[in-house]
């Protein structure tokens, strides 16, 4: 067998990164439909864990944006830092609502409301957040992305806190388990301290998208210099 050209190696390479270009549009796109469709479900049925969820999403879509903006500059590392510093923050804020309004709940013993738009949308993401991650963490692997096959990692955790949330709206509506749901709402603050631990150390959620983008930059700097 002949080995592959070099002109059929780049053209492979560039088919992978528009394809996981294509598989993080798609997550974000989700993350935005289920942040909108989490908080309002979780304001009309008084829940903090739905609420969490959705701003959750909210500030994975944020992450993603900023990192993607970044990687517009004409010299992104310059902006590396603060940008990540300002996701970070973002994260501990979260997790520091998150945490109130679940203790508050836990002591004031208000039960969250039924709230079937919240179980579809958890139950959804549940099936959907896997399928994105193994499409990205395969497509990564092929490209040799760590950070691509990171951010499926990420997005697999994701399909984690859906579950987690998912079970705490099930018990609070079939059992009339009140606690249920600031227990899940507890849930989502450690993932979100892990994510503002991360994203301060440098390891943003969705960089994937930033270091495609690095990538075709250097891709450029080779060709010019061939």
């Amino acid at each position: 067998m002949t080995a592959p050209t070099h002109t059929a190696v780049q053209d492979r390479r560039t088919l992978l990164q528009r394809r996981i270009r294509l598989i993080v549009a798609i997550t974000i796109g989700y993350n935005l439909v289920e942040a909108v469709v989490a908080l309002a479900a979780g304001t009309v049925a008084s829940s903090g864990a739905l609420i969490g969820f959705g701003l959750d999403s909210t500030i994975e879509v944020l992450s993603a944006a900023a990192v993607a903006w970044q990687f517009t500059r004409r010299d992104p590392e310059r902006w590396e830092k603060g940008t990540l510093r300002v996701i970070a923050v973002a994260f501990f804020a979260l997790a520091a609502y998150v945490a109130v309004s679940s203790v508050l709940g836990l002591l004031g013993g208000s039960a969250a409301e039924h709230s079937p738009v919240g179980i579809a949308l958890t139950a959804i993401s549940v099936v959907v957040m896997p399928f994105l991650s193994f499409a990205e963490r395969r497509t990564g692997r092929e490209l040799g992305s760590a950070t691509a096959v990171a951010d499926s990692r990420q997005t697999l955790i994701c399909t984690y806190l859906s579950a987690a949330v998912l079970l705490g709206l099930l018990l609070n509506s079939l059992f009339g388990w009140w606690w249920a749901d600031p227990v899940a709402g507890l849930v989502i603050v450690v993932f979100a301290l892990r994510e503002g631990v991360e994203a301060w150390r440098g390891d943003a959620c969705a960089t994937s998208v930033g270091m495609l983008l690095d990538d075709d930059d250097d891709h450029h700097d080779h060709g010019h210099g061939a």
